[in-house]
């Protein structure tokens, strides 16, 4: 049989050796498993944008993949470990601590199962004593062992309900009044370009259509951070280098750019539950 391929997300970065150790462990349970880096880059300590992640690309890998997720400003406490399996045939490997919140929304989530650490936890290795890397001795060790074979997914610990899952408020599109509202959801940390959770079709509910110019408006906690007339455009290339242009990006959501240039940077503007956003004619 094929052994799942196991897709690494952390926010280490490639500054010290983190990422080399996890995949040391991995390769020690089984030289034959094939690791692919999502990124090392996720903001310190930001979970929020680690669910958005995870999700990400999740569809565009082989049924069976192993996604294994380390954003863990809460290593060594009480939150769980958890291994979780998507409607589709996914698993993620992760602490309970928020990362699978859009996973679970988006995709669906059929069962979770905390990580027994009497089982599947790294020793031998002089790190018993340790209780803060767990992407190294926990869940790059679990996963290991999961892709492999050495334990199946009932191996992993016990099942808890799937409700009992931690996660973040998602704010839903809306359309009403002519207006559609949504948030800024994540960002493109290389180009600035700032992403909403509306779709593509909730635009077209609204009768916007490409070459339209909207006015946009931006709230930060509840306070106007952006407001302007801005071009909605099936791509960059149709307004001029410098121009602010709404465009529907790789996922089908409605996304704001300046063509050439940082969005998110010119006007200081992030994303989050608290970025609020709102396009109208």
């Amino acid at each position: 049989m094929v052994k799942p391929i196991l897709v690494f997300q952390t926010d280490f970065t490639y500054q010290e050796s983190a990422v080399c150790a996890m995949y040391g462990v991995v390769k020690s349970v089984d030289r034959e498993l094939e690791i692919i880096d999502a990124t090392h880059e996720i903001p310190q300590y930001d979970i929020w944008s680690a669910s958005y992640r995870l999700y990400q690309p999740m569809r565009f890998w082989p049924q069976g993949t192993i996604f294994v997720s380390v954003v863990d400003p809460g290593v060594g406490t009480a939150r769980r470990g958890c291994v979780a399996r998507t409607v589709d045939g996914y698993f993620v490997v992760t602490p309970d601590n928020g990362s699978l919140t859009h996973v679970k929304a988006w995709v669906g989530l059929c069962e979770v199962r905390e990580i027994d650490l009497k089982v599947n936890r790294l020793r031998g290795k002089d790190t018993e004593e340790t209780s803060v890397f767990h992407g190294r001795d926990v869940f790059g060790y679990t996963a290991a062992r999961l892709a492999s074979g050495v334990i199946d997914y009932a191996g992993v610990g016990p099942a808890y309900p799937v409700e009992e899952i931690v996660t973040f408020p998602i704010l839903e599109p809306a359309l009403e009044g002519g207006k559609v509202r949504g948030i800024f959801e994540i960002g493109d940390p290389n180009f600035g370009n700032l992403w909403t959770n509306i779709p593509l079709s909730t635009f077209e509910k609204a009768g916007f259509a490409y070459g339209d110019t909207l006015h946009l408006t931006v709230r930060h906690a509840g306070q106007v951070a952006f407001d302007q007339r801005v071009t909605f455009q099936r791509s960059f290339g149709y307004t001029a280098k410098g121009d602010v242009v709404i465009y529907n990006n790789e996922l089908m959501k409605v996304s704001v750019a300046v063509n050439q240039g940082s969005f998110a940077r010119r006007y200081d503007l992030g994303y989050g539950p608290d970025w609020e956003v709102e396009f109208e004619k």
